[in-house]
């Protein structure tokens, strides 16, 4: 009697494939682009006031870590240093490269502003201005750097009062040696606490794209956009430039490793940068895709957060020359050689005025004033900035991995093989990774 046939394995369920972070993000950028159309075409109150609730709450999640992410990343990374050989030249280095790719910027800023003369044709007058609450002046950033209290800089997110704290704690740290690892300990494990709760707000940052990008199309719609057209498209060409011209040139002449590779490795973090509006709220992903590029992690603890806070390529180079000659031909002012080099001052020295937050007004408000142009101008751009603002912080945080990438390479410290193979998210990966990305 033969044997009764094998009953056949059961089928294993079908899972559900998991869409990777970049998709999620563009599928809130179509959807936003929808529902921000509905709601002004067919004026949907209680979808315009849900597009802004959804907006504003991802963006405040995002500010809630930043003062003390800020605090404690700039004290770690600080710190961190003392394990990397040639520690003072590693940071000269860096801030010497934030300094060349930032005049790089404002000129590429200042010659397309001079080429398609942005403020013409706009039909904006000086009475269409209003002078900002808040401007900045040399004096103001000078003096406004030393805090009056411990307290107030954290209350205030004045994040360039704090970036001076922790500055000063980290080099006491590094001077007071092993007296000081309790307190590093300690330091590492809030910031590990900080970055674990914003990982769980960047996974809602599709969620956020929605609000965000619906609320612009539904509050400002694109007449606006048409209005300050020729502006617009010199600071989004302008950031292309540089983002996708000159630092593919630097890696590929300077670091001598693939662009293409970079972006593919980066991606994440320009993408986060660009919906989110702000470069300490993203810092978190930065590190991560800089540390996955074969930077190493105590040289890339030190640079990121320092670039989050003040490498700026996008708010502090090209959008204040821009802005500057838009603001001057609305005027009726003539600007001339000593201008424009005044302007690429500003934009070299003064971008940590910018400190890593959504906007660039204290920036645009400094560069006016070292001009002497009209503060009012400043209110002429304020409706359009969310606009703008998306694609100036993707060219900042492209910046800010970029340069340790630029640096490590020159100093031969560049992990090769993980630069050439570095292309999951870290979003998506996250979970499994292996240390702190900014905690060595």
């Amino acid at each position: 009697m033969s044997a009764p046939a094998s009953a056949p394995a059961p089928a294993s369920p079908r899972r559900i494939p998991k869409v990777p972070f970049w998709a999620q993000i563009v599928a809130g950028l179509v959807l936003g682009v929808i529902l921000g159309w509905i709601t002004r075409s067919y004026d949907v109150q209680w979808l315009h006031t849900t597009l802004d609730k959804v907006g504003h709450i991802f963006v405040q999640l995002l500010k809630l870590a930043v003062a003390p992410l800020v605090f404690f990343a700039i004290l770690v990374s600080i710190t961190n240093l003392r394990k990397v050989n040639n520690a003072a030249r590693l940071a000269s280095r860096t801030l010497l490269w934030f300094m060349i790719t930032s005049l790089i910027a404002v000129v590429i800023g200042l010659v397309l502003g001079l080429l398609t003369d942005p403020g013409a044709g706009t039909g904006l007058t000086p009475k269409d201005g209003q002078k900002p609450e808040n401007s900045g002046s040399w004096l103001d950033f000078l003096t406004g750097i030393i805090p009056t209290d411990v307290i107030t800089p954290f209350t205030e997110l004045n994040v360039l009062q704090i970036v001076f704290m922790a500055a000063v704690a980290g080099i006491a740290a590094l001077q007071l040696g092993e007296k000081a690892q309790p307190i590093l300990t300690f330091a590492e494990s809030v910031l590990e606490l900080l970055q674990k709760a914003l990982w769980w707000v960047i996974r809602l940052a599709p969620i956020g794209t929605v609000g965000l990008i619906g609320y612009a199309i539904a509050e400002y719609g694109w007449h606006l956009i048409g209005k300050y057209a020729t502006f617009t498209a010199d600071v989004y060409i302008g950031c292309a430039l540089v983002m996708f011209g000159v630092y593919p040139l630097l890696l590929a002449t300077v670091a001598k490793v693939n662009p293409l590779q970079f972006f593919k490795g980066a991606w994440p973090a320009i993408q986060l940068a660009f919906v989110s509006r702000s470069s300490v709220g993203t810092m978190p992903v930065t590190v991560k895709v800089t540390e996955r590029l074969g930077v190493p992690k105590e040289y890339t603890s030190f640079a990121v957060p320092f670039g989050a806070t003040t490498k700026m390529d996008g708010c502090a180079a090209i959008y204040p020359a821009l802005a500057a000659i838009f603001i001057a031909q609305i005027f009726d002012v003539q600007l001339g050689v000593k201008e424009y080099l005044l302007i690429a001052l500003v934009s070299v020295i003064g971008s940590a005025a910018t400190a890593g937050l959504t906007g660039a007004t204290v920036m645009l408000t400094l560069t006016l004033s070292t001009l002497g142009l009209p503060l009012e101008g400043v209110g002429l751009l304020m409706a359009i900035d969310p606009v703008l603002d998306m694609m100036r912080t993707a060219t900042n945080v492209a910046g800010q991995a970029l340069v340790p990438v630029i640096v490590a390479a020159r100093e031969k410290i560049l992990d090769l093989d993980a630069y050439n193979s570095a292309s999951a998210s870290p979003v998506d990966g996250y979970e499994t990774r292996e240390a702190s990305p900014v905690a060595a």
